[in-house]
């Protein structure tokens, strides 16, 4: 699946198959930073979910590519994106677009960052209890069956709530590739926030498994095949990977 790496300026990246390419954020801790990707089409490229964005992305992306960039969030929690505001064109779910535009360390979830998740400040003014990522108003809204056309690529949106009420995947039929942001990853999967819904995020993970998968590239860790994601959709059932369930 994945077949090389190296680092970035302040990227470490990694190329799987497929024209896709992981951005990871060298000054994030490694279990809290998620999973900028980065795919390659003919005409545009598309970016999903834009990190922290402590540091600028435009040097990565350009060393990446040339053609235009289209930045999707996955959701508005501030892993995800708080690199956003540094796009041009910026696609989310439309039940999140207040919090794009009007970003709080509460409605975006901030108030569970401490000191730890922090590799690397920024700048020496940097508090992690103060900070909340820039606002970053959606140029366009997304939802269910929409498609995202990098001119010979297409990726249709999916919309999975329960992590968020707008969360979305993006789905590469042609590849069998999806792009779960926070609805699948290798993990405790975070059902107990102020807006999560653990029977919505139930009901996601069974469409995911559903479907005919080659590989999940997830929000957060590694990427992986149908049977991995089947195995943790049942963990999850069992309570062994919700947050809500004492372990």
């Amino acid at each position: 699946m994945a077949r090389n790496e190296g680092q970035l300026r302040m990227f470490e990246t990694q190329s799987f198959d497929n024209g896709v390419t992981r951005l990871l954020e060298t000054g994030i801790a490694a279990d809290w930073r998620c999973n900028i990707w980065h795919i390659r089409g003919r005409d545009r490229d598309l970016i999903i979910d834009t990190g922290f964005g402590l540091q600028s992305m435009s040097g990565t992306v350009a060393r990446l590519s040339e053609r235009p960039v289209i930045a999707v969030c996955t959701h508005s929690h501030h892993d995800h994106a708080g690199g956003l505001c540094q796009f041009d064109q910026r696609l989310g779910h439309g039940l999140e677009a207040d919090i794009f535009a009007k970003p709080t360390r509460e409605n975006t979830v901030c108030d569970l960052l401490d000191a730890t998740v922090i590799r690397a400040e920024p700048s020496r003014d940097f508090d992690i209890n103060t900070w909340c990522y820039q606002p970053a108003p959606l140029t366009g809204t997304i939802d269910e069956g929409d498609v995202i056309d990098l001119g010979d690529r297409q990726f249709q949106v999916l919309h999975l709530p329960g992590h968020s009420p707008g969360s979305v995947a993006l789905w590469e039929a042609a590849t069998g590739t999806v792009f779960t942001g926070d609805a699948l990853y290798d993990g405790i999967l975070y059902d107990h926030l102020y807006h999560s819904v653990p029977e919505q995020m139930m009901e996601s993970l069974n469409r995911i498994c559903d479907m005919p998968l080659s590989v999940v590239h997830a929000g957060h860790f590694s990427s992986f095949g149908p049977d991995r994601a089947k195995t943790i959709k049942a963990e999850y059932l069992s309570g062994k990977r919700s947050m809500l369930c004492p372990r």
